[in-house]
Parts: C-alpha cells; sequence; structure tokens
C-alpha cells in the first residue's frame, strides 16, 4: 500500500471533528511530500533541528505539531513557526516558549502532557503539579503562549482494559480543567491521545487529535 493509500484508508475510520496528526519524524521529505499531495497537513516532529530543516524545504501551508519531549535550550529553533507544542510538562518550559514566542512576536499553542501510563519512562504532569503550576503567579505573566488542551500517552500494551482506563482518565483530566481554570476560554478544546495502535479507543473516549505515524508511513 502507498502512504496516499494508507491515508485514505486511515481517514475513513476517523470523524470530521478528530484532527490527524502525521507523525512524520524520521520520515524523509519525499515521504511527507507523498502524504501532503494526498491532502494531509498537519505532521507531527520529534526533533527540532530535524523540524527546523524540514520546515524550510517543504510547503509553507504545513502545519508542524511538535510533539516529542522538548529541551528548553531547544525551543528557539521551532518558536517561529509551530502551530502546536503537544509535550508541555513544566512551568520552566513554558517561560522558554513565552520568551521565544515574544521574539517571534506570536503566540504560541501549548498541550498540557499528563501522565496517565503506568510506565516510569514516561513524561508528564501530575494534576496537583499542573494545578500547582497554573495557580502560580509567574504563569498569569506568560501572555504569548494559549494552554489548548491536554496530551498524554497510554501505557504500550497489548491490554485493551488499561488503555481504555488511561484514555479514560486524560479525559477527566480535560474535564476537570476545563471546568476548574478554563471554563471561559473557547480554545481550551483539544484531548489529544491515541496512536497507530490504539486510536479507535482514543477516539471512542473523547481524542480530538490522534497521531498516527507507522499505518500512514511504514514501521520505521
Amino acid at each position: 500500500m502507498s502512504i496516499a493509500e494508507n491515508l485514505a484508508k486511515i481517514k475513513e475510520t476517523i470523524p470530521n471533528h478528530v484532527k490527524l496528526v502525521a507523525v512524520s519524524k524520521t520520515k524523509p521529505n519525499e515521504a511527507i511530500l507523498e502524504a501532503y499531495q494526498a491532502g494531509q497537513r498537519i505532521f507531527g516532529e520529534n526533533r527540532p533541528q530535524e523540524l527546523q530543516k524540514k520546515q524550510a524545504e517543504l510547503p509553507f501551508d504545513i502545519e508542524w505539531h511538535f510533539i516529542g519531549h522538548l529541551q528548553t535550550n531547544k525551543v528557539k529553533y521551532i518558536a517561529p513557526y509551530v502551530s502546536l507544542i503537544h509535550g508541555v510538562d513544566s512551568l520552566k518550559l513554558l517561560q522558554e516558549i513565552n520568551k521565544e514566542a515574544l521574539k517571534n512576536k506570536r503566540v504560541i499553542p501549548c498541550l498540557l502532557e499528563f501522565r496517565i501510563a503506568n510506565e516510569e519512562t514516561k513524561f508528564g504532569l501530575s494534576i496537583e503539579e499542573a494545578k500547582e503550576m497554573l495557580k502560580n503567579a509567574a504563569f498569569s505573566e506568560l501572555q504569548n503562549i494559549s494552554i489548548q488542551g491536554v496530551m498524554g500517552m497510554a501505557t504500550y500494551t497489548e491490554d485493551k482494559e488499561q488503555i481504555f482506563r488511561e484514555f479514560k482518565k486524560l479525559k477527566s483530566i480535560f474535564t476537570f480543567f476545563k471546568e476548574e481554570l478554563f471554563e471561559q476560554q473557547d480554545s481550551f478544546s483539544e484531548i489529544s491521545m491515541g496512536m497507530s495502535g490504539d486510536y479507535l479507543l482514543a477516539i471512542k473516549e473523547g481524542a480530538t487529535m490522534v497521531r498516527i505515524g507507522s499505518s500512514i508511513f511504514g514501521n520505521r
């Protein structure tokens, strides 16, 4: 199957209100262009310098999402053009994004990453940490970022029940923060969860954005 055929097949399974992020990390420009020519516009990358290079070489109407763990010293590479940063898990990182956004005279949309998996290696905030951060006076000073929702990664497991519980947990975290702190903000509306193996479960549980790589581009 070609990339275009894979895309068409996946799009049939995704409702209109759910955005598809094609995870193009490590993929060559030709592969991204093939998906682009098939109508895909949102792509996800996880290495700032690689993304910077691709952004310069590929069509300018591509919406680039940063989906990996972002180090503060790498924010500058993506700040001029990134459409959404998926994994923000500290005030320090938000402050750096805000600083670089200000330099570029723009507001950068971000998602708060929550730890929903049972694996120790996953990044992300707990509800308590997020509450503390969002109520911190330093957070209220950040005028060049926009918190648009939440993101989380389920445990890498065959156990569908566990994945289902973890997605449910992220949905309830989203609802909690929407009611507590973002009720007046229509832009706080995104739940980014679900990948190639579990995106249909994620959509069932309320995902508004899924990140799919191998099912589109083939295994790395």
